[in-house]
């Protein structure tokens, strides 16, 4: 890491993560600045500034929130000017070092071709997996703080059973409710079953959803239809913490009287702290 530089980390954007990691890395020694953070605990060693230039011309190492970026502009959580990536480009300089959540991979290859290090935390297995277990426990909590009964012995529907799928299924498990795990995939219903959980194929949704109670969706696509939530029972609750806000045919829950939430971030906001002290390790760690 550059020694010339004025600070050696920039915090830039993102979510109570990015926030929360100011702190953890000036009791590693680092000198930060914070760029546009969301509610940087009040610290008088953290420069704040709320000029892009200013961050990135004096730091060596940047750090970017989960997502990096929305609609191809640097994500802040925080009320900024918008920041497209065309002109965080024009600012890098070679041998800086950029770290955030899910890089679009046109970025990183202009950052390999500049010698610009380009490090995307959701690349790397740990912090997946434990972004995926603090996704459902917030998941769990967006629950219970919108609907009135209890998860014990509710019946509760995960669609998809990928990373999140899997952790969230086995978390309301333990919370004895009556999970099932509805997929496309017989691989993925087999791995359920075999996890002791009930399974419904996916072309089967429309028919049976409305035996459910609690729908938690993890699948990026549009699954829960307006002839699909027809059927879903208006006393339950969808819970979307897919990647995008696709999986759902919103206009059609409103209209029916469902309620549905898009839960995105829910990391940043009910675990900012653990979540940030694993992603500043990971930074520390690349950097040292």
């Amino acid at each position: 890491m550059s020694k010339w530089k004025k600070f050696d980390i920039a915090i830039i954007g993102g979510d109570r993560r990015t926030a929360c990691m100011a702190p953890v890395f000036l009791e590693k020694g680092y000198r930060v600045i914070a760029c546009g953070v969301s509610k940087t605990p009040e610290n008088a060693n953290i420069h704040q500034t709320q000029e892009l230039r200013e961050a990135v011309e004096n730091t060596a190492v940047l750090v970017f929130g989960i997502p990096f970026e929305k609609e191809g502009h640097i994500f802040f959580q925080e009320p900024m000017p918008p920041v497209s990536l065309a002109e965080l480009q024009r600012l890098l300089r070679r041998h800086q070092e950029i770290f955030g959540g899910v890089i679009p991979e046109s970025f990183r290859q202009h950052c390999e071709e500049r010698e610009i290090g380009c490090f995307d935390f959701m690349k790397d297995e740990a912090l997946t997996i434990f972004n995926a277990i603090a996704t459902a426990e917030g998941a769990v909590l967006e629950a219970l703080l919108h609907k009135d009964t209890s998860l014990h012995h509710s019946e509760c529907l995960v669609l998809g059973y990928g990373r999140c799928g899997r952790v969230l299924a086995q978390k309301l498990k333990g919370l004895d409710a009556r999970v099932s795990v509805c997929s496309r995939s017989l691989k993925e219903l087999a791995s359920a079953e075999a996890m002791g959980l009930s399974t419904l194929l996916l072309p089967r949704l429309k028919q049976e959803i409305s035996s459910f109670e609690y729908v938690f969706n993890t699948i990026p696509a549009l699954v829960l239809t307006r002839d699909c939530l027809k059927n879903f029972p208006a006393k339950g609750l969808i819970i979307d913490i897919a990647s995008n806000q696709g999986g759902v045919d919103y206009e059609a829950a409103e209209s029916l009287g469902i309620p549905a939430r898009y839960c995105p971030g829910l990391p940043g906001k009910y675990a900012g702290a653990s979540s940030a002290r694993r992603l500043a390790q990971y930074v520390t760690d690349k950097i040292s």
